[in-house]
């Protein structure tokens, strides 16, 4: 597995080549480019909750929706909180407005309903996509520190199996851009609290520095974790851009703060 940049109307945005290839989704990693948001959201903010002029948000999501080839009708949205809660999204869970509230809260969405389009946000946590080309379900988790300590993407996979009789030997995963071991550098309660959570067994993947800090790579955390739960190694595949390393790509909010807007990863069932 690999992925492919593509621009597509001046809409920049990544692809998991796995996913293309087995055909029955629409899919997409957001960038920062190809929208109409101002500095400093420029130019594809897509997140709904910055404060950036509402019209030009709407706008953002068609381009990027008509980019990827998904429908900007039959989004359903994520109010994440760095947790592991993972919801199954019905055709209730569309909004009427796509700037409306969310009345619930979660950092993962779950289902094997064509047309529903998940969408999940991003500015250094790690968007992660999962498809069962088999059985036709799919996922898509935010996986922050916190939510990666949890267990949210094993989780996601394992709920595919129970709900959807997936065999996690189908399952397609794609880790979308995020911060990489190259900046994620944090003191040792985060290292402490995940081996606390996970085990031993994520101590390769933080590295003690020559400062008494730690670097951590949560991508390889998390795919480890995928394996852990039956994913064959050859279906889970990592894109190494780091959101911190690549202004030229990506907001940072390691690096920018709140003067930044959001990407967006989106995976949905064709009809």
């Amino acid at each position: 597995m690999s992925f492919t940049k593509q621009t597509k109307n001046d809409v920049v945005f990544h692809t998991a080549d796995a996913f293309t290839a087995a055909g029955g989704v629409a899919h997409g990693f957001a960038t920062r480019w190809g929208g109409v948001s101002a500095a400093p959201y420029d130019t594809l903010n897509l997140g709904i909750t910055r404060p950036d002029q509402r019209a030009a948000v709407r706008e953002n999501y068609r381009r990027f929706c008509t980019a990827i080839g998904a429908d900007a009708d039959s989004l359903v949205m994520t109010h994440q909180v760095h947790e592991d809660t993972i919801r199954t999204a019905t055709r209730a869970d569309v909004l009427p407005d796509l700037l409306d509230p969310i009345d619930y809260r979660v950092d993962g969405l779950i289902t094997n309903e064509p047309g529903l389009c998940l969408t999940i946000y991003y500015a250094d946590c790690l968007p992660v996509l999962l498809y069962d080309p088999v059985k036709k379900a799919i996922a898509a988790v935010h996986s922050g520190w916190r939510g990666t300590s949890l267990g949210i993407a094993p989780q996601a996979a394992s709920k595919m199996t129970a709900l959807y009789g997936s065999d996690p030997k189908d399952i397609l995963a794609a880790i979308g851009p995020g911060i990489g071991p190259c900046c994620f550098e944090t003191h040792d309660d985060v290292p402490t609290a995940m081996e606390e959570k996970l085990g031993e067994g994520i101590l390769p993947f933080c590295r003690p520095l020559e400062n008494g800090k730690f670097s951590v790579d949560l991508k390889a955390i998390v795919r480890w974790q995928l394996l852990q739960v039956g994913l064959s190694d050859d279906h889970v595949d990592t894109l190494p851009l780091c959101t911190a390393c690549h202004p030229e790509l990506y907001w940072s909010h390691r690096k920018m703060g709140d003067q930044r807007g959001n990407h967006a990863a989106m995976l949905q069932l064709l009809p």
